[in-house]
């Protein structure tokens, strides 16, 4: 009989177990060829094994966060209601959330046209629309404050010289004062930008007034106000006060700055109506003055509403006197611009409303004279030529004759 020795049956186990392993790690190596070069490649080394991504196709990897860019000064001003700067401004500035950066109560546009602010020293202002003005402070404080807000308010504003010249009563060069303390106010920062108020600043209308109200031949249909831009460029612009007076477009009563001028050109012809209500309005003068002399009851200097009627200030001198008037023949003394005088026959009916010929408007510092008529000149020379002989007979009453 075979005996099985204990030695051979565990050398037997032993080989049969290597030939196992050597032939799952030949399996392995041929599925996955690569990997035995793989693993003998990154021996020996300290760095990790890279992990590529496989975003699915809808994510989108995030970015960093980028700062915000500070926007740049506008070179070309905008029109209409934008405030320009300069000097004699006084401002409020302040800056948000940063109360290491002590800031006055008020601060005055220099002569220079700057501004003499903490940390950033002299910034030149005058010139600049609110908006401009603010980006130019926010550009100056971004190299201490990362995005700066800043808060830009026209505290009290400088008083505006304007120009006005045509139809008015004074034309000239006139200071005039905005109207309320803070009348403009920009909330502006380096992200957003802002508007101005424009309502407080003084309008078209109370130039005019200013200048003793528009004369009765102004054509405010036409008015043309002329305002130097930054650039140095003249921008013209047209404005209709009928349609203010008509429809209330509060566009037409234009807010003025500082250097516009204005002129009101003189109309070719004027409706009666259209006159009137012109004449009612807050821009014409509130009196005119008018002479009537003559033959009326009460002789003189009138002051009369304007566009008031040749008939009207004849009534307010109190009329004609009884029998003396030579009422077909009332003669109107004008004054022109020029210098020359217009001289103008007019026969009286009290039933004829205004109009040219034979109830004209009247102007200021017109003069209405009312000539007496053949018998009261007669009665006139009589009393002259009589008035010695009168004279004496009185005297000899008086001694008694």
């Amino acid at each position: 009989m075979l005996s099985r020795s204990p030695f051979g049956i565990q050398n037997a186990v032993s080989s049969g177990s290597a030939i196992g392993i050597c032939g799952g790690l030949a399996i392995v190596l041929v599925a996955f060829p690569g990997y035995g070069h793989t693993q003998s490649s990154n021996l020996g080394t300290n760095s990790l094994p890279k992990i590529l991504p496989n975003f699915p196709p809808t994510t989108v990897p995030l970015s960093q966060p980028t700062r915000l860019p500070i926007v740049p000064i506008d070179e070309n001003p905008g029109s209409g209601d934008a405030y320009i700067l300069g000097a004699g401004d006084v401002l409020r500035i302040d800056s948000f959330d940063t109360p290491e950066l002590k800031l006055e109560d008020r601060y005055t546009v220099l002569v220079d046209g700057t501004l003499n602010l903490p940390w950033v020293g002299t910034v030149p202002v005058a010139g600049l629309t609110l908006p401009q003005a603010a980006a130019a402070l926010s550009q100056r404080y971004a190299r201490f404050i990362r995005n700066p807000i800043i808060t830009l308010n026209t505290v009290s504003p400088r008083p505006l010289k304007i120009a006005i010249l045509g139809q008015v009563n004074r034309p000239g060069s006139y200071i005039i004062r905005p109207i309320g303390d803070e009348s403009s106010t920009a909330n502006l920062s380096t992200r957003q930008g802002g508007n101005d108020v424009g309502s407080q600043w003084p309008t078209l209308t109370r130039a005019i007034q200013a200048a003793g109200g528009v004369t009765q031949m102004a054509n405010i249909r036409n008015i043309q106000v002329r305002r130097s831009q930054r650039q140095g460029q003249e921008e013209v612009l047209n404005v209709d006060l009928w349609k203010f007076l008509q429809s209330a477009e509060q566009q037409q009563d234009l807010s003025l700055r500082d250097g516009d001028s204005i002129l009101i050109p003189e109309a070719k012809e004027l409706l009666p109506q259209e006159a009137l209500e012109v004449a009612k309005s807050n821009f014409s003068p509130e009196l005119i003055k008018i002479g009537v002399v003559g033959e009326v009851t009460t002789p003189g200097s009138l002051n009369l509403p304007p566009n008031t009627s040749l008939n009207q200030a004849i009534l307010a001198a109190g009329g004609f006197k009884d029998g003396r008037a030579r009422k077909r023949d009332v003669e109107l003394i004008r004054l022109n611009l020029n210098g020359t005088v217009t001289r103008t026959s007019v026969a009286i009916d009290f039933s004829e409303g205004l109009n040219e010929k034979a109830n004209p408007p009247l102007r200021n510092n017109d003069i209405v004279v009312v000539k007496p008529n053949a018998l009261a000149r007669t009665s006139d020379f009589l009393s002259v030529l009589l008035s010695p002989i009168t004279g004496a007979l009185g005297v000899f009453k008086l001694l008694g004759f």
